[in-house]
């Protein structure tokens, strides 16, 4: 939650100043954190304060980002078998996954699009309006497979290499842009190219674990046509509506491909396939606006630390989110834009869309945003999806839905999941902290919210204690209902009156509920704990391994109850622990939350020790070769969450307080940090050497009220961009308010200024590349 400025006496200005972290808040600090204490002291200005600064950014060259980004890049020498072994290529709406065509001398390229679903919403998200596969292509060789050498580079999210047979050479790329895939091969010795593509029934993929439901009918079949310029067309009309086209053609040593789709139009798709290959004219052209739409992205931000792979991993997972999802396009199912069997083949909104999204906002890459404009644009299906009686005030959402937010939410008091919408709309809340955009909030988030809110406050009932609870609703995936006040309600039911209160005063709002939000707050009951900690709800202790952390919701994300309130310190650290102690259902993302809870309590050591089974390959279930990650089917979430984790180390800014270097783990001595989007709308960069902050500097996008805890010993210098002082406030607890106009920067650093260089860190902790090297 943001925090208001607040009234204080003028603050005279000063270049230096001193803050401390002392009594019982500084004795409470875990004994594993490794943050410098400021000194107390207020000291005069160096001699260096007031003369101008600048940045120096060693990476804005073309020739820095391709050196730097080519040291993350995933390469193959042997040929992946498998979807989560081989390369991926995405543009938010179009993907491909690179493997051996399963028992065959070839190699599939799948063809997959993220708006291509069927339309029947009587037979629910699992078949009547599950995502549906498109197709694949084979590039089949004339000789046998014997080797490839092959690398995914991430600076031109090129696919480029070799595929070595026992006739010759075939030299290939690929890439995917503008909803067309592009790939040129030639071949070398005795090998030719040819290529084929496989239309796939429209079926769901979810046919590998069920029977289709009862009343069930299978879409028709698909046909094949020639356009009069020789182009490919594939056309699969569906029952219930609508129509997928994919269109291709080979011209010389290229091959475009591309895919629409249509809905309720039976035609529409057929010609914006066609349309979609006439802009892109040769694979020559298409990468030349590919590439310059990725060097453009990555220059957003950059990030560098000192272990090699999951360094990699980070840069990974910045491609891959921008290979899955743009403003403006489908929210992300499950697997992303890359389908393969699951019995997953929806939108799942009790966790899995919450994760995929979190990452963006350090990244600063909000165009990639397509959770927020899903709900803006949904919001007539969020009114439908709750009962009749209760539209006129209220929306919801129900576990797992189609892009377009179609699925009823049960009623509290069922025992059913009410919470989702909620919580998908704390996403959407972290889109405007991090951008500070009033038409978001106006239009998104607080009506949105409103509606959502009021759909519990329907059901809340005051019991005989005087308090406020809630009939029985299921905590996500714990198998035991609570039979009333669960703490994954509990938690979402506070945050959103808060944040309703929040979102009207910033809004000039007068709104005839703020009196009941207010009741609410005052008089909701407490969370349900024991002495394990956290309980899944009234009468529910937490007593069998539970992957999820939909009991720990206040701790994290929400922050309700957080490492900054001293009193909850205790029950916060008993409670995670608790939850890690019960194991055999944990998950890959089991172990990111608890990375990132810890990283709230500033204990990098213990953060990196959980993430790290993730990423260990004796774990169940491990991040995979080409960094995606399975259970019984493709869920993207998971990795995307793991550099959230990383995030949380580097750089937290909730509760209004942006915290550099919070969590930063012993063995990382040096991190360099440029433009991370926080809260607040600031962009923050800082350098740590040696272990120790060398300086910061925030640059305000928005006049927000900077609250900075910068970990940095002994007296202070606060420079704005001209070299005056800034104002400063010292707010106790090694946090400082600097007063720092809308288009302003500042520098915060202790003892002579520093080189104010970004640059990467030297690696020293080696580690081989992802894919299969």
């Amino acid at each position: 939650m943001t925090s208001q400025p607040e009234k204080r006496p003028p603050v005279p200005r000063r270049a230096v100043i001193g803050t401390a972290l002392g009594g019982a808040a500084a004795a409470a600090l875990p004994a594993t954190a490794h943050a410098a204490q400021p000194s107390a002291a207020v000291r005069s200005a160096d001699a260096k304060a007031g003369r101008p600064w600048k940045l120096r950014d060693s990476m804005t060259t073309d020739g820095a980002w391709d050196r730097f980004l080519r040291g993350q890049d995933l390469l193959w020498t042997r040929l992946p078998t498998l979807w989560y072994e081989g390369p991926f290529l995405g543009d938010g709406l179009l993907g491909s996954m690179v493997y051996q065509e399963p028992g065959a001398n070839q190699i599939r390229f799948t063809v997959q699009h993220g708006r291509v679903q069927d339309h029947r919403p009587e037979f629910g998200s699992g078949w009547g309006t599950c995502r549906l596969p498109v197709g694949h292509l084979t590039l089949e060789p004339a000789g046998t497979i014997t080797a490839v050498d092959w690398r995914l580079s991430l600076w031109n999210a090129e696919l480029t290499g070799t595929v070595t047979t026992t006739a010759g050479t075939l030299t290939l790329s690929a890439l995917i842009h503008d909803e067309v895939f592009a790939a040129r091969v030639t071949a070398g010795g005795g090998e030719h190219v040819t290529w084929t593509f496989h239309p796939e029934e429209a079926l769901s993929p979810r046919h590998i674990s069920e029977a289709p439901p009862s009343g069930y009918t299978a879409n028709p079949p698909w046909t094949i046509r020639t356009t009069a310029d020789g182009t490919e067309q594939v056309l699969q009309p569906l029952t219930g509506g609508g129509q997928t086209a994919t269109a291709y053609r080979r011209t010389g040593h290229d091959l475009l491909l591309s895919v629409g789709h249509s809905s309720p139009s039976d035609t529409a798709a057929e010609a914006a396939s066609l349309r979609s290959l006439r802009r892109a004219t040769s694979y020559g052209a298409l990468r030349r606006r590919h590439t310059r739409w990725w060097h453009d992205f990555y220059r957003k931000s950059f990030v560098s630390f000192p272990d090699q792979r999951l360094q990699s991993f980070h840069w990974i997972q910045l491609y891959k989110v921008a290979s899955a999802s743009r403003a403006g396009g489908p929210v992300m199912a499950t697997s992303g834009p890359w389908l393969e069997p699951t019995p997953w083949p929806a939108v799942w909104w009790n966790l899995n869309v919450q994760l995929e999204y979190w990452l963006i906002h350090g990244f600063n890459h909000p165009e990639l945003d397509s959770l927020a404009t899903t709900l803006r644009q949904s919001q007539e299906q969020l009114v439908a999806n709750v009962p009749a009686a209760y539209r006129a005030d209220s929306s919801g959402i129900g576990r797992s839905s189609d892009m377009f937010a179609d699925r009823e939410v049960g009623l509290p008091g069922s025992g059913a999941e009410t919470g989702d919408l909620t919580w998908a709309l704390h996403n959407v809340w972290l889109s405007y902290r991090h951008s500070m955009d009033k038409a978001l909030l106006r239009d998104t988030v607080f009506p949105v919210l409103r509606r959502a809110v009021n759909y519990y406050l329907h059901f809340l009932t005051p019991g005989s204690d005087g308090r406020l609870h809630l009939p029985s609703t299921l905590s996500p995936e714990y198998p035991v209902v609570p039979p009333q006040d669960t703490n994954y309600d509990l938690a979402l039911i506070r945050w959103g009156c808060q944040t309703l209160l929040e979102s009207a005063a910033l809004l000039g709002i007068d709104d005839e509920s703020k009196p009941r939000w207010q009741e609410v707050l005052a008089r909701l009951t407490p969370y349900p704990v024991d002495d394990n900690g956290f309980m899944i709800g009234a009468d529910t202790p937490y007593a069998q391994s539970h992957r999820h952390y939909s009991h720990l919701l206040m701790v994290y994300p929400l922050y309700l109850v957080n490492w900054d309130q001293p009193e909850h310190r205790e029950l916060i650290a008993k409670s995670v622990a608790r939850w890690h102690a019960l194991t055999g259902a944990h998950r890959g993302y089991s172990y990111t939350g608890a990375a990132s809870m810890y990283a709230m309590t500033g204990d990098g050591d213990t953060a990196i020790s959980y993430l790290r089974k993730f990423f260990d390959p004796t774990t169940r279930y491990p991040c995979r070769a080409n960094t995606h990650y399975t259970e019984a089917g493709p869920v993207i979430e998971t990795p995307l969450s793991a550099s959230q984790s990383l995030h949380d180390m580097f750089c937290q800014s909730w509760g209004g307080v942006i915290r550099v270097f919070p969590a930063v783990p012993t063995a990382w001595a040096d991190v360099t940090l440029h433009d991370f989007r926080a809260q607040g709308a600031f962009l923050v960069s800082a350098v740590r050497k040696a272990g120790v902050t060398r300086f910061i500097r925030v640059k305000s996008l928005a006049g927000e009220p900077l609250k900075l805890r910068h970990g940095l010993a002994g007296p202070l210098t606060v420079l704005l961009d001209d070299g005056t002082p800034a104002h400063t406030h010292d707010l106790g607890d090694g946090t400082l308010a600097i007063d720092l106009p809308r288009g302003r920067e500042v520098l915060v650093h202790s003892g002579s200024r520093p080189d104010l260089v970004i640059a990467p860190v030297a690696v020293s902790e080696p580690g081989a590349a992802w894919g299969l090297p």
